[in-house]
């Protein structure tokens, strides 16, 4: 059976917050995150996160992508996806939303539904300060919900509630899509690494790839490096590279397990290619 990252300890970070209020672990509401600045390697998500962003400024990648999430706005991260924290300002004030995976798949939300379409490639939506208004409000009935404990059908009240806020979102990621002209390229760009996010540990020359969206690896590379400044080479690498790093610091997996989940055809060869890219070995980057 392979092994998967182990998750962010949510329930730890959790503690530094002002305000915490959860149906167990299923459904939390925080005020006054307070994430730690250590979180200094990758790591995956088990939760959906919804940030809403009141003051300051954040900034990370999902997937290698760059993702600032900057006031008035707010930003989803989805289950599964990497993320590599890197700063946030001292001002910064948010209100966030967590929900288990449990959680997100009882709602049941339609499955051709324009926003889970959208979100792995705008984490972010900026706002007026008017829809930031209309989404703290919202934030605070769910809150309210949330603190009546002795209402037996309280689960049953925040689902309805997170799904009116999941279909409102869901116009902002369609205005948002009416407002962006993506060029032929950029589209191909998406599709190509909407393709090595799925095959990464197995695939990792560009031939594979190209045949995926029928062009000439010649082409496919062209496109890729004029629109992202990028080879092709160098995003299907660092997915691996990425993950590799995640799996060295948060599991106790041996780098010949390592090895075998990216499918390497040894562990010598993994470590070559780990250092070529990295400049450590596995076994220096996993005790730095």
């Amino acid at each position: 059976m392979k092994t998967t990252i182990p998750s962010l300890n949510w329930l730890l970070e959790l503690e530094k917050a002002t305000i915490v209020d959860s149906i167990d672990n299923d459904f939390i509401l925080v005020e006054k995150p307070a994430f730690a600045s250590t979180l200094d390697y990758p790591f995956k998500l088990d939760v959906t996160i919804v940030i809403i962003c009141i003051e300051g400024i954040s900034r990370g990648k999902v997937n290698l992508i760059p993702l600032t999430t900057a006031s008035p706005g707010f930003a989803t991260i989805l289950p599964d996806q990497i993320l590599e924290y890197e700063y946030m300002s001292e001002d910064f004030d948010g209100l966030i939303i967590i929900m288990s995976k449990r959680f997100t798949e009882s709602l049941n939300i339609e499955k051709g539904f324009s926003l889970f379409l959208t979100l792995r490639d705008n984490p972010f939506i900026p706002l007026t300060l008017e829809e930031l208004d209309a989404m703290v409000a919202f934030y605070t009935i769910m809150q309210r919900a949330v603190r009546k404990k002795d209402n037996p059908y309280r689960m049953e009240v925040v689902k309805h509630l997170i799904k009116a806020f999941f279909y409102n979102t869901g116009y902002q990621y369609h205005n948002l899509s009416n407002n962006e002209k993506k060029s032929k390229n950029e589209k191909l760009v998406e599709s190509f690494l909407s393709i090595v996010q799925m095959h990464y540990k197995e695939q990792r020359g560009v031939e594979f790839y190209a045949n995926e969206l029928c062009l000439t690896p010649k082409y496919l590379s062209k496109v890729v490096k004029e629109t992202s400044g990028k080879s092709a080479n160098d995003w299907i690498d660092n997915h691996v590279i990425l993950e590799a790093k995640a799996l060295l610091k948060s599991t106790n997996m041996t780098i010949q397990q390592i090895s075998d989940e990216f499918s390497f055809p040894s562990q010598s060869f993994f470590g070559k290619y780990f250092k070529r890219n990295v400049g450590l070995s596995p076994k220096e980057y996993k005790n730095s």
